[in-house]
């Protein structure tokens, strides 16, 4: 009896880093959706800030449109550990500790999401969690969290995908089901490696709240980095390889969105659709405290979100960028994108953005399109006449033949259709 008790032991010891070698299952089936506080409040976050946040995302539809998770981001806690190594939530911010606030959270019907980062430091400044990813862990799941956010900033000689490997590891082994929001900006290319690790992954810096601008960040220090604003983002990465890598429990995460936070409604509206099309997570960074009618419209709108959460999964393509652009679009406006995704039931959803600031009338003739070669997917049947909706509008427009499609976008904004198939009688 001894000897089998030693074998189960030694067993149990070595099977021990297989077992908690995964990511939980199950999670972020559609890309993930909630409120994020940084672009907002920066690390002057508040339990009273987040309570408001809760509250207000209740009695304004936001829960019940498909935000769920709220993350508190960098900010939350002591400079230092405690004599046992433990994070200590900042008493003047969070009195009442953070397990009371998840459990305000939770009873509102949200999961609790939390930040810290891969590294010594946050990029903040407060303790990060290197060298204290299980003790971490265990914390966070002692609170009820179910979303951490975990960055890159002061990481040292670690290697990224070892970094947030551990931390995986450490998440799986409470026990308790957590989503692992990857943060690391793209610069080893996570959607090579991130999604048997991370449920999301960003490809990029951090966003900024404009159409098209750099916000360049020198501040006397050794290493300068940048804000990136809409435009840019959407051309920093090659979207055909990041593309190929989104699919259900594992995202491209383009950052928290800007709506709200001070750009034009256009421009509010063709970065939501934007995010959209591209399977995002879509994450609020606005203080919905304040949100104005017209931008609570939008982001509540269930047919853009409906897009975003389709249960295919499969990321937009730009088709001029796949295609003879002189074949798709009748216009020499060079500033006009075009981008298709696959949806549900043989519908395909189709934006055109507008860069310019100046209104553009368009032609597109939408050819007959198949993706992806190992599992081939009719995207688009020009021989099959659609129905066309705007989505933006909740408006049907017509029938759509030969991909044939007229249409003005004005400038910095976007239109939004979703095409459904005719069927037969």
């Amino acid at each position: 009896m001894k000897n089998r008790v030693v074998i189960f032991l030694l067993f149990t010891f070595l099977l021990h880093p297989f077992v908690y070698s995964q990511k939980a299952e199950g999670l972020a089936k559609t890309p993930p959706m909630g409120w994020n506080s940084w672009n907002t409040f920066s690390v002057n976050i508040s339990e009273d800030v987040v309570i408001g946040v809760v509250d207000k995302m209740v009695e304004l539809g936001l829960k019940d449109a498909g935000y769920t998770y709220i993350v508190i981001d960098d900010g939350w806690m002591l400079r230092e550990r405690d004599s046992d190594g433990n994070l200590v939530p900042d008493p003047e911010k969070f009195p009442n500790g953070m397990k009371h606030l998840a459990d305000y959270i939770h009873a509102k019907g949200f999961k609790f999401g939390i930040y810290n980062c891969a590294g010594s430091y946050t990029c903040g400044g407060y303790p990060g969690g290197r060298g204290h990813e299980y003790q971490d862990a265990r914390l966070y799941a002692s609170w009820g969290v179910d979303f951490l956010k975990y960055d890159w900033c002061s990481h040292g000689n670690l290697t990224s995908e070892a970094a947030y490997t551990t931390m995986r590891d450490a998440l799986a082994a409470t026990g308790r089901p957590i989503l692992f929001s990857i943060c690391e900006w793209g610069d080893t290319e996570p959607w090579n490696w991130a999604g048997e690790i991370g449920h999301m992954w960003r490809i990029s810096g951090d966003i900024y709240p404009c159409f098209d601008c750099e916000d360049r960040h020198d501040d006397g220090l050794p290493t300068q980095w940048s804000a990136w604003g809409v435009t840019r983002i959407l051309d920093m990465r090659d979207n055909e390889q990041l593309r190929k890598h989104a699919k259900q429990g594992a995202w491209n995460d383009y950052d928290m969105l800007e709506v709200g936070n001070g750009m034009t409604a256009g421009e509010d509206r063709a970065h939501f659709v934007m995010w959209s099309m591209l399977a995002s997570p879509l994450m609020l960074g606005n203080d919905v405290r304040k949100v104005n009618k017209e931008t609570l419209a939008l982001l509540t709108n269930k047919e853009i979100i409906a897009v975003n959460q389709d249960s295919l999964g499969i990321q937009a393509f730009q088709l001029n960028a796949m295609t003879d652009i002189t074949k798709v679009l009748k216009t020499n406006n060079d500033s006009l994108d075009v981008w298709m995704k696959p949806l549900a039931g043989g519908k395909c959803a189709v934006a055109v953005l507008n860069r310019s600031k100046t209104n553009a009338s368009v032609a597109l003739q939408i050819p007959s399109i198949v993706i992806d070669e190992e599992n081939p997917l009719i995207v688009f049947d020009a021989d099959k006449s659609y129905t066309m909706r705007d989505a933006i509008a909740h408006k049907n427009i017509g029938n759509v033949k030969k991909g044939n499609i007229s249409t003005v976008v004005p400038g910095h904004d976007i239109v939004l259709y979703v095409l459904e198939p005719i069927k037969k009688k």
